[in-house]
């Protein structure tokens, strides 16, 4: 199976007013072709750093970090970055904003219009295409938001608190679909989140941070006693016997920091 991620000794330190920063150290990740990773850790850990560096938006004091085999040296268009808020604009109707990222970054062409649209009409949006975001569910918006990240073909996808602006009921239905569409599409996929519950339902191997300086202080795979190739959702992962004993493993680890 393919690598698509891969971080080598990856340490960030910066500069505060009060002096130097640690933020990161000895970060070691891989991770293949289809892999769901989820990061939790104590608030300050460095979770969203550690995306920033992935996406090229920071550059390691120290390690390398290569995507699909090339090395991260600034912003790649093998990478698709999603963050809290969805960022549609409401001048724009759905399947424009779909397009958008397209546009911006010059891969505006017939193959990837019909890829995007393929998008929309198996995801649930084709519909809505000529709707504007201020129409739609703050669910729908997210999987607006997701098919845009989508269409430009990314190897790899950052998710930074994706649903975290989200209602808690909308926000468990949201990750069942975004854990669907990644799943269907065989991406793989960086997923930083707080919440344990919500880390354990996206992922197929959770890591979590240290306190600031971030380490890895554990990896572990997720894994259910089930068919391997039937996908088993967010939501009804909550009721596998072994989603408890996960919990409190992360749980124990976090409560660390306390």
């Amino acid at each position: 199976m393919r690598e698509i991620l891969r971080l080598n000794d990856v340490s960030l330190t910066y500069q505060a007013e009060n002096g130097e920063v640690k933020a990161l150290s000895d970060i070691n990740i891989t991770a293949h072709e289809g892999c769901l990773i989820s990061v939790i850790g104590p608030s300050g850990c460095g979770k969203s750093t550690l995306l920033s560096l992935i996406a090229g938006l920071e550059a390691p004091t120290r390690g390398e970090i290569y995507v699909a085999g090339e090395r991260v040296n600034g912003v790649s268009d093998k990478i698709g970055y999603m963050l809290q808020k969805d960022n549609l604009l409401d001048w724009r109707t759905i399947r424009s904003n779909v397009l958008l990222g397209l546009e911006i970054r010059g891969m505006l062409c017939e193959e990837r219009i019909t890829y995007a649209e393929s998008l929309l009409q198996t995801y649930g949006l084709w519909e809505f295409r000529d709707k504007h975001p201020s129409q739609l569910s703050g669910g729908m918006r997210q999987r607006a938001a997701l098919i845009r990240t989508l269409a430009a073909k990314p190897d790899l996808l950052l998710l930074d608190e994706a649903f975290s602006a989200l209602d808690y009921q909308t926000r468990l239905a949201v990750a069942d679909d975004v854990f669907g569409i990644l799943k269907r599409e065989g991406k793989t996929a960086v997923i930083v989140t707080h919440d344990i519950s919500e880390g354990i339902g996206m992922a197929d191997r959770l890591i979590v941070l240290s306190k600031r300086p971030g380490r890895i202080r554990r990896d572990i795979n997720i894994e259910f006693d089930r068919d391997p190739d039937k996908i088993i959702f967010p939501l009804e992962r909550r009721n596998e016997p072994g989603f408890r004993e996960y919990f409190n493993l992360i749980w124990k680890e976090l409560d660390v920091y306390a």
